[in-house]
């Protein structure tokens, strides 16, 4: 985890501070279980929850280094040092992974509402992008090229809906992860009973795993991974979208550029969508981890700690960069430019070829086959292209339709005429955008921009 990726609550969750306060808790509550089924004195119990302390996070480091070897041991020595002789009674009938496995729950069930929470202030503002450009007519495009029209609005409501795929698949890795264990070196609950682990369990907001060995099994991580991967990969998808629309030939929308800021060195036009290209690359080392989950997966017998050192890099680091990417993907939205005469434009720069489906089906309508449709309309539209006249009079030449007919096929409205269930069916009310939170507060810049203000430069301007 570096700085530069990191939100201030991920840095706070995952800090040492977190993890040994976390362990100290685990302790804490198992003692007084413990001493709830007459197997530790209950005043006993009763002083620990009221003295016991460890070690500051820099003194458990030190045992750790030039003492034991292990960080839990290294962490009772220091409750013991601060502590005093019932200390002896902490860590009883437990093993270090109960300790450490059942905190780590915690911290990732923790990073799950922390990333969950960014995620639906992401997804309001999705919507209510949606909502204000469900009217905004673009260019649908396949293979990177024009295909047909369709609105901005579509174009953000398949994020939005992806985004809440996302929201379901964390949820349920959530609850996957949402377990601890307290049940000895190999699972057999041999020096403490199940009691203790249910009440630790409940002490914390977790649920007891059925059955473990000395571990939590690493299926439950590699899927909340896996969950973790598959929103980094949508959030890459919406930003290498955003960075085909900017290019200088295309110019349709603008991710934010504040006074002052530096797009190159050397070429001070420049305005480079480098928080979308941030994003990209951030995905990729999401992804990365994934692999290292599954591999976790497999391990000697009942435990080996080769997951171990992995867990400590990769846990941490994608919840860290997805949280981070969630944050910075709704900066980006919030303020992104959109160029409404750009995209009708650029539309209008196919001349009509972008309506050659409807043209296909008035002339199937009006009698000809299907094959000599498509070869009427094609070799207009080639025709066009070469720059041997319009598309809509090469089709009027060919004599196959009366010119009401021909006009009809050049209308927006069928392909605008299911925006709204569809942005329905998205989850995606009219009025969204009024009412979504988390937007630009009053006074910020506009999010849509005229072509005027759009940069010079063919598309809607050099970048």
């Amino acid at each position: 985890m570096i700085a530069r990726y990191l939100t201030p609550e991920m840095r706070a969750l995952w800090s040492a501070e977190q993890r040994f306060d976390l362990w100290l808790e685990i302790e804490l509550l198992a003692v007084e279980a413990q001493a709830a089924l007459g197997l530790v004195p209950r005043e006993v119990a009763a002083r620990l929850r009221r003295t016991a302390r460890r070690g500051t996070t820099s003194r458990i480091e030190e045992i750790e280094r030039e003492q034991t070897q292990h960080d839990v041991v290294a962490f009772l020595r220091s409750v013991a040092e601060l502590t005093g002789p019932d200390a002896s009674y902490l860590h009883r009938g437990l093993g270090s992974s109960d300790v450490v496995d059942t905190a780590l729950a915690v911290l990732l069930v923790r990073a799950a509402d922390l990333i969950l929470d960014e995620l639906r202030s992401l997804c309001g503002t999705t919507a209510a992008l949606a909502d204000r450009h469900r009217g905004t007519v673009m260019a649908g495009r396949t293979h990177g090229m024009q295909a047909e029209p369709i609105t901005f609005g579509v174009k953000v409501a398949v994020w939005h809906a992806e985004l809440g795929r996302a929201e379901g698949r964390l949820r349920a890795a959530r609850e996957a992860v949402r377990v601890g264990k307290l049940s000895g070196e190999v699972g057999t609950f041999a020096h403490t009973p199940p009691e203790v682990e249910a009440a630790v369990c409940a002490g914390l907001g977790l649920l007891p795993a059925p059955v473990s060995s000395q571990i939590l099994q690493r299926d439950r991580h590699a899927e909340y991974v896996a969950a973790l991967a598959i929103l980094a990969g949508t959030v890459e998808k919406i930003a290498t979208e955003l960075r085909g629309l900017q290019r200088t030939e295309v110019g349709e929308v603008e991710e934010p550029f504040h006074p002052g800021q530096t797009g190159s060195s050397a070429m001070p036009h420049k305005r480079n969508p480098i928080l979308c290209e941030r994003l990209c690359g951030l995905a990729r080392t999401v992804r990365g981890a994934v692999v290292t989950a599954l591999e976790n997966q497999a391990l000697w017998g009942e435990r080996d700690i080769s997951h171990s050192s992995a867990e400590r890099l990769i846990l941490p680091q994608v919840t860290g960069l997805v949280h981070y990417m969630l944050r910075t993907l709704r900066r980006v939205l919030e303020g992104l430019r959109v160029f409404p005469d750009v995209m009708r434009r650029n539309l209008e720069a196919s001349d009509g070829l972008v309506f050659s489906h409807r043209v296909l089906l008035a002339l199937m309508a009006a009698g000809r086959s299907r094959e000599d449709a498509y070869a009427i309309v094609q070799d207009a539209a080639r025709r066009a292209r070469d720059g041997e006249g319009r598309f809509r009079d090469l089709v009027a030449s060919a004599g196959a339709l009366p010119a009401s007919a021909l006009d009809a096929c050049f209308d927006l409205a069928p392909y605008l005429r299911h925006v709204d269930l569809i942005l329905e069916r998205a989850g995606i009310p009219r009025g969204a955008s009024a009412s979504a939170t988390g937007l630009r507060q009053p006074g910020a810049p506009a999010v849509e921009a005229s072509a005027e203000d759009a940069p010079s430069g063919q598309g809607g301007g050099a970048r």
